[in-house]
């Protein structure tokens, strides 16, 4: 069995990359700052939700897992270290049936559907396409301790990724370290959010007293996509609502707009209203909403262009320029002056890093003081 898959960062601009490299189209990935509705109503369609957090011994989790379940649900253990993420990401995708998962990825579903969990697990280890796509983002390493490797990584910190996700009706936590999946309750499309809530709300508090570093984010509709196409249906809209003023002998906003080449649909145009001024105001209502979407387009092109950006940084090779650039600094006799002053800034760093950990341990005694006030 193939282990050498790598770690990759917690990011949506990572996670958006990686999911379109499997071949998916028609989403991308936010990461979410709250559990409030509000926070889910900015990013719907929601998919399915994906939880970062610490993983550790100290906490056992005991609630059942279920052995035999939905035959339609995609669930695989995981058999292979550094993957929880692209196996949270792959338990959305392969659970959602109005995703374009692409040919790959199908094929897969296809193919493992009568697979046991852990042979499933081996199937997507087995994956060219989740391979490369996952270890695209493998950082350049010059040199190898494989020794100093395996004891550093026993003290790391050890992170995992589960997913949520809806399937007919039943809301399910994935988690591809457990047995079987585990069966949250029933659910609808328009109420698993507000079911998930509490279920990642509890594991936050079960480790806030000694964790703060949680992520949490979404796989959701293609927001670019999405504004481009309101923009053409606002504009269609807006032909519309001109080429009936017009039939009325109303005068046209001169707002700089033609819409001579936008079609609309004869249905529309039935439906708008006969009056000259509710048409006008209807034509101020759609040109206000199709600036609006339009400028939401603007901003979600920028993020992806900035996404594109940093992952070219993520991936690019560093080492021939930090090479050359000690050399130089050997050459002019400053790098021992320059290795002295990285020194001290990194202590500098490690005493600021100590003094935001006693402030955040003493805040959270002075919490827990006041709880046990309150609870007297």
């Amino acid at each position: 069995m193939s282990s050498n898959w790598c770690t990759i960062e917690s990011d949506p601009g990572v996670f958006t990359e990686l999911i379109q490299a499997m071949g998916v189209s028609g989403v991308q990935v936010e990461e979410l700052y709250s559990l409030d509705d509000e926070e889910f109503n900015v990013h719907k369609p929601i998919y399915g939700l994906i939880f970062l957090f610490k993983w550790t011994t100290e906490f056992k989790d005991t609630r059942p897992t279920i052995e035999f379940y939905d035959p339609n649900l995609f669930f695989a253990n995981q058999v292979i270290n550094n993957a929880c993420a692209t196996q949270a990401i792959l338990s959305i995708l392969l659970n959602r049936p109005d995703i374009d998962v692409g040919d790959e990825l199908r094929a897969l579903k296809t193919f493992t559907r009568e697979f046991t969990p852990e042979l499933r697990g081996l199937a997507i280890n087995n994956s060219d396409i989740i391979r490369n796509a996952h270890n695209s983002f493998a950082r350049p390493e010059p040199f190898v301790f494989s020794q100093a490797k395996e004891s550093d990584s026993e003290k790391d910190d050890v992170y995992h990724f589960i997913g949520y996700v809806p399937v007919n009706g039943v809301l399910y936590e994935l988690d591809g370290l457990k047995a079987g999946p585990i069966a949250l309750g029933e659910c609808t499309e328009d109420d698993w959010l507000q079911k998930a809530r509490p279920q990642i709300q509890q594991r936050i508090e079960r480790y806030s007293q000694s964790e703060i570093r949680f992520n949490l984010m979404a796989i959701v509709r293609n927001k670019k996509e999405q504004a481009e196409q309101q923009i053409q249906e606002y504009k269609s809209r807006r032909a519309a609502i001109r080429a009936k003023l017009m039939s009325l002998g109303g005068s046209v906003p001169a707002d700089g707009t033609q819409d001579m080449d936008v079609d609309f649909d004869p249905e529309e145009l039935a439906s708008l209203p006969n009056s000259v001024q509710e048409l006008t105001q209807a034509y101020h209502e759609c040109r206000n909403q199709l600036e609006r979407v339009e400028m939401q387009l603007r901003m979600e092109s920028d993020k992806h262009q900035r996404w594109k950006e940093e992952n070219i940084r993520r991936k690019h090779n560093y080492v021939p320029f930090l090479f050359e650039m000690l050399n130089i600094l050997a050459r002019k006799g400053q790098l021992n002056e320059a290795v002295e002053e990285a020194r001290k800034v990194a202590i500098q760093k490690q005493e600021q890093k100590a003094q935001r950990k006693a402030e955040k341990k003493q805040q959270q005694q002075q919490q827990q003081r006041q709880k046990k006030k309150k609870k007297k």
